[in-house]
């Protein structure tokens, strides 16, 4: 895919580290302008630096209305436009559906769901302006099938998977293209001490690599997948394909 995304502007949230980090290097790589956008300040500044001359980090609270316009406005002010945004901040826990509270339901749709949402509200017009874009929101296996003790995260990614169709629906007319990625197991700070029972029972029997989420990520930012909307692609290892196999017979 070298050079796939040449002259794009991309926005990707979540970058500090893990895979937003991935995602942003991936994307300078193949010839983006990235602005890498997060909470966590020194991390993303370092993130930038290292990426070099093409990427930029910006403070975002993808829960504030003020900090996404702000950002928006910045990036277009600075490049032109925004061609790509990848949704990609998220947090997660684990809590029995009788144990969890609202606070923490509330907080984890706000960042899963709500910030996705007003990420594809602040950048349409000027993707409209530009002729068209790209967003990829990122959701989860847990956004394609019930994993228990995930009310909240497993919740806000069915959500997230659901408002991706809508806005592919309203926004397509205007060359807009609005897709959805599904990781399993991803091997980053978001889920250490989950352990390997997570994976286990996936075809592939491991974790994925950041890197491994980015390239997909990338494909769908890219005019490769110009045809390509409304979609959600499961990047699990096989996690949701099935049971895992018994033995072969004789």
């Amino acid at each position: 895919m070298a050079g796939s995304l040449d002259g794009k502007v991309a926005l990707v949230t979540g970058a500090a580290r893990g895979q937003g980090r991935a995602e942003a290097e991936l994307f300078a790589a193949e010839g983006a302008t990235v602005v890498l956008a997060d909470v966590r300040d020194e991390l993303g500044e370092t993130a930038a630096a290292a990426i070099g001359g093409n990427a930029a980090y910006q403070h975002l609270d993808v829960t504030s209305e003020d900090d996404w316009e702000r950002v928006v406005d910045d990036t277009v002010a600075a490049h032109g436009t925004v061609d790509v945004l990848v949704n990609n901040a998220a947090i997660f826990h684990r809590r029995a559906l009788e144990d969890e509270t609202v606070a923490a339901m509330t907080e984890t749709w706000q960042v899963n769901l709500l910030g996705p949402f007003l990420g594809m509200r602040a950048v349409a017009d000027p993707m409209r302006a530009g002729g068209g874009g790209s967003i990829v929101n990122v959701s989860s296996a847990a956004g394609l099938t019930g994993f228990a003790w995930q009310s909240a995260y497993g919740s806000s990614k069915w959500a997230l998977r659901g408002i991706t169709k809508i806005a592919a629906v309203e926004l397509g007319p205007s060359g807009i293209r609005v897709n959805s990625v599904h990781p399993g197991v991803v091997d980053t700070d978001m889920i250490a001490g989950l352990g390997a029972d997570r994976f286990k029972n996936a075809p592939l029997a491991r974790a994925s690599q950041p890197e491994e989420i980015a390239r997909v990520v990338c494909f769908l930012a890219s005019d490769a997948a110009s045809y390509l909307t409304g979609a959600e692609v499961a990047v699990d290892g096989g996690l949701l394909a099935g049971p895992p196999p018994t033995p072969r017979p004789s």
